[in-house]
């Protein structure tokens, strides 16, 4: 249960009780916060109307609007046009500021709402355009059903605008308004394709790692950097699809055929970026990574820590002998959710309507995104494919360098209007990779000096500029598939719609009433060039030559002291550009090479799928899609596997034997809050030998070792040995590993006393004292490392069984001496935990619960992160004390090095029967309502904490039932 959960009770705690809290909330706004009074009807008068008869102009029947009593709606209209236009309405009565702020962050005009705060945000979102590529799809690619369908739920929403102004349309406005004269303009259709842009940036792939290995290379060398990034272990964790191949001649996938013989594409490459050029790569990429953290993150982090959990069970081991399928996407806590749970119904299925869906949809985009139809079900996980590359641009002032030939920009002017201050104008330039994004940040450091080229680099003397390649900048044609997989009846019409989902690549897995199970990996994802054909990669081990992508040479440490300097720099033979590593989109690359330019795209026919595969099951829990003889690169940054392969082991416990799987069974398989690395590390821990500075201070850390002696490794929120393993993995991935990464991945403001980076003079000076420098973190923490994702479980693994390894020791001072091998860092982390639960949770252990650590906050992605203080108080919510925990299938998600506040979660859970579709079951975080003290505004969060299911009403008759209000819209 939450500790302090702000806002009226439930409806059965009575009206009465919920205005006298809302009368007390705004006696104390009048107060505080605008010098003016808010009356009860202030907060109540945007609440909608959910009963009774309202017209909605331009319906050509009658549509019945029917709620269940948690606010959820379903829709049943007569054609496709009047239940589109009663979505956008319906949507528009719930959450119309939620979609208002969306689609002003994704044209670039946050500052039209919120100020000058917000100038450098839009800055960078005008400057990569997802706007004007919406309008381009919009223009260009949809179907002409498509633009219907999108006009229509424009109109709905259009149609509750001219009858709400200010106050009637949510509470955030009536706050705008002592602010500025905002006033909210018509909703038009790019403004929904807009939206699958935000989708896209969150879940865009590994352009962070790309930036974060780059950054590493300061403090790091190669090897190093590389062993923080291990490869996918396919022995252990399995890939989602088993087997299989690829026709060379006919290009296309077969799930059955035998396991191919090639090597997947840039596996191994060990590619670094040359010596002199890190420097102004690494100034320009820690501006550029600063610039990102502003970008709101809708959906979460962005990082390898996150992901969804889906999967599906045949009917062959179910109770129902039909399929379960479960889905829950891990993304950003918020408050609303991100999801907008709903059913459209056509009240008589054909061509002309074909539409009977439920599921969760994204407020201000017709159609369901997740859920099932009455033939079908399907769910989503991040597939992560590498869609996006940095490369480095050789620029003027006019022009920038390719192919050994100067080309002009393509610019473009951008207007930023700013409430209440002169609007601002930018200069947008692009490349033929793409924006120059690093424009984008006043931040940037002066790097010309290091630049690893001959001429200039006159760009404000900065050296290389960065330009983005994302495939979400190419108008693609995503909506038609959304609307495509929502009337699919079999696993045919759905690998059909799959096809058109360009952009962002998601895991599609499939179940269908008839019995099949099945997935499909769909996605635009680039094929790379061939800059590495030269490079002589030594096909046994995957080692390559070092070489930077201009000639230069990569520095490596070659004489083992674990630093990068001149030695190691004189050391190596320098190589040339035909000899550089082959664009794998680990790095950035030099974009005046057209050796590494994209060349294509990997054909949709040879993308993985699987269709009733033998075992029984699919599980995607953003592990790697296909095997390592898959012949294209998808990417190498996958998920490590830990979700997955728990998944896959829960699933074979459960029906070896014979044994059967229940939606129950389901359900707790989602709820499963066991630690991976809590299996793997608690050995090592329970055999150190603690000791203290005396008897006092090693009783005082044995108290809390012994809380792992007989620990099942489960992160329930009342157990206390996991919060003292946490809080022990915590500080040993900081002493062994965060320590001693740049600042630019640190926490910001954590400062450390350190050599200084790219130093190659002595350690000690002329008096004998190491020479050191005061340097602190940089990264905001929900996004710093090491975030303790299950690419730090491999890291970990991969040292365990060397104590003496050079990660394990740490500097120290002639007092306060630093490890010098495992046990001892181990045994260091051991005491830091202890006496930081003790500072946290206090002396006595046994009072200790990982809930009180690990907490949920929700908060309003607006006001309620950047308003006043009461504001704050009366729209944000919580906090829950969770179980749950990093790369657990019941993924409540926190940055290791951050702490431990829950930074993402299973937004939503479903479990869907495709035997009873209504005995389906379904939660959201929070409710259907984003309207601050309305029921339904976090109505089903204490039970999505608890891991409870709602019921799931399909059928006309169980939503009747089920139905607690009922709207009928005229024409």
């Amino acid at each position: 249960m939450p500790a302090n959960k702000n806002g009226p009770g439930k409806k059965k705690k009575g009206r009465r009780a919920r205005l006298l809290v809302i009368t007390f909330v705004l006696l104390l706004v009048a107060g505080v916060a605008f010098g003016a009074y808010w009356s009860v009807s202030t907060v109540r008068a945007s609440f909608p109307t959910t009963d009774g008869t309202l017209k909605l102009k331009g319906l050509s029947g009658e549509v019945k609007v029917v709620r269940d009593d948690h606010g959820i709606p379903q829709i049943y209209a007569d054609n496709a046009e009047d239940l589109f236009r009663a979505q956008g309405f319906v949507q528009a009565q719930d959450r119309f500021w939620e979609m208002d702020v969306r689609r002003h962050l994704t044209a670039g005009r946050l500052s039209e709402m919120f100020g000058s705060g917000q100038v450098e945000t839009d800055a960078f979102l005008r400057t990569m355009g997802w706007r004007r590529v919406a309008q381009q799809e919009y223009d260009t690619k949809l179907s002409p059903a498509t633009k219907k369908h999108l006009q229509a739920y424009s109109d709905g929403v259009n149609a509750y605008l001219k009858d709400h102004k200010g106050k009637s349309l949510s509470v955030e406005y009536a706050a705008l308004e002592f602010e500025n004269d905002y006033k909210p303009e018509a909703w038009t259709p790019v403004d929904s394709v807009a939206w699958l842009k935000a989708m896209a940036w969150d879940l865009r792939g590994n352009m962070q790692e790309e930036i974060d290995r780059s950054l590493a290379s300061s403090r790091l060398s190669p090897k190093q950097i590389e062993q923080l990034y291990p490869a996918y272990p396919y022995d252990r964790n399995k890939p989602i699809t088993e087997g299989g191949t690829v026709d060379t001649a006919t290009k296309t996938y077969d799930p059955k055929g035998a396991a191919g013989t090639g090597t997947q594409a840039g596996a191994g490459q060990n590619a670094t970026t040359g010596g002199a050029a890190a420097g102004g790569l690494r100034s320009s990429l820690s501006s550029l990574s600063s610039t990102l953290e502003k970008v709101p993150a809708l959906l979460g982090p962005n990082g390898n820590g996150i992901g969804s959990n889906s999967w599906v069970v045949s009917g062959k081991y179910t109770t129902t002998g039909k399929p379960l399928l479960a889905n829950d996407p891990h993304l950003a806590p918020q408050m609303p959710s991100l999801w907008y749970q709903m059913g459209l119904h056509c009240t008589k299925t054909g061509a002309q309507c074909p539409y009977d869906v439920a599921g969760y949809s994204f407020s201000g985009m017709p159609g369901v995104i997740i859920g099932h139809n009455k033939d079908i079900a399907w769910g989503m996980t991040n597939l992560g494919a590498d869609v996006s590359d940095l490369y480095l641009e050789k620029v003027t002032a006019d022009s920038y360098l390719y192919d050994g030939k100067q080309k002009p920009f393509v610019t473009r002017k951008e207007t930023i209007k700013v409430a209440g201050e002169k609007s601002r104008e930018i200069t947008v330039r692009e490349t033929n990779n793409g924006p120059i994004v690093s424009d984008r940040n006043d931040e940037l450091v002066k790097v010309g000096a290091k630049a690893p080229v001959k001429d200039p680099a006159p760009d404000r003397a900065d050296g290389y500029a960065v330009a983005l390649r994302w495939t979400a900048l190419d108008a693609g044609k995503t909506m038609d598939g959304l609307f495509a997989l929502n009337k699919a009846n079999d696993f045919q019409s759905f690998r059909k719609a799959a096809a058109d989902f360009d952009v962002p690549s998601q895991n599609l897995i499939y179940a269908d009433t008839k019995g099949n199970i099945g997935y499909q990996a769909p996605g635009r994802i680039p094929v790379r060039g061939k800059a590495g054909e030269a490079k002589g990669e030594d096909q046994a081990t995957g080692q390559t030559g070092q070489t930077g992508a201009n000639g230069t040479t990569a520095r490596t440490d070659t004489n083992g002291d674990g630093r990068i300097d001149a030695k190691d720099e004189a050391k190596t033979d320098g190589k040339t550009d035909a000899q550089a590593a082959a664009p794998d989109g680990r790095l950035p690359a030099p974009g005046w090479d057209p050796a590494y330019q994209w060349t294509g795209w990997i054909p949709q026919s040879a993308l993985p799928y699987d269709y009733n595969p033998e075992r029984g099951y699919i599980v995607t829990a953003n592990q790697a899609v296909a095997d390592k003889k898959y012949p294209y690169l998808l990417t190498q940054d996958w998920g490590y596997g830990a979700r997955s392969q728990r998944i896959n082991e829960l699933i074979q416990s459960k029906i070896k034997d014979g044994g059967k799987i229940s939606t129950d069974d389901m359900q707790k398989m989602q709820l499963d809050n066991s630690s991976e690395i809590a299996k793997l590390l608690t050995p090592y821990l329970l055999k150190i030998d603690v000791k203290g500075a005396n008897e006092r201070e090693t009783k005082y850390v044995r108290e809390a070792q012994k809380l792992l002696k007989d620990w099942d490794y489960n992160q329930e929120a009342d157990s206390a040995a996991a919060a003292y393993f946490n809080a022990v993995w915590r500080n040993t991935l900081k002493l062994a590993f965060g320590n001693k990464l740049p600042k630019e991945l640190r926490v910001k403001d954590q400062c450390l006393r350190v050599r200084p980076a790219d130093d190659s003079r002595p350690q000690e000076d002329l008096d004998g004292n190491t020479r050191l420098v005061l340097e602190c973190g940089e990264r905001e923490p929900d996004n710093a490392q090491p975030d303790g994702g299950d690419r730090w479980f491999e890291v970990v693994r991969g040292i365990l069984d060397k104590p003496e390894d050079s990660w394990w020791k740490t500097s120290g001072t002639r007092t306060n001496p630093g490890a010098k091998n495992r046990d001892e860092l181990l045994e260091r982390a051991m005491k830091d935990a202890r006496w930081e639960l003790t500072s946290k949770l206090g002396k006595d252990v046994t009072s200790w619960s990982w809930g009180r650590l690990h907490q949920l906050n929700l908060k309003n992605q607006t006001l309620g992160k950047e308003g006043p203080g009461i504001v704050k108080w009366m729209l944000n919510r919580g906090p829950w004390n969770l179980a749950g925990g990093e790369a657990a299938v019941n993924a409540a998600g926190w940055n290791a090095a951050g702490g431990y506040d829950v930074i993402w979660v299973p937004s939503m859970r479903m479990v869907v029967n495709l035997d009873d579709l209504d005995k389906s079951r379904w939660i959201n975080l929070t409710g259907a309502s984003g309207h601050a003290y309305n029921a339904h505004y976090y109505d089903q969060t204490d039970k999505w904490a608890k891991g409870e299911l709602l019921p799931w009403a399909f059928s006309p008759d169980a939503v009747k039932k089920s139905g607690d209000a009922t709207l009928t819209l005229k024409p």
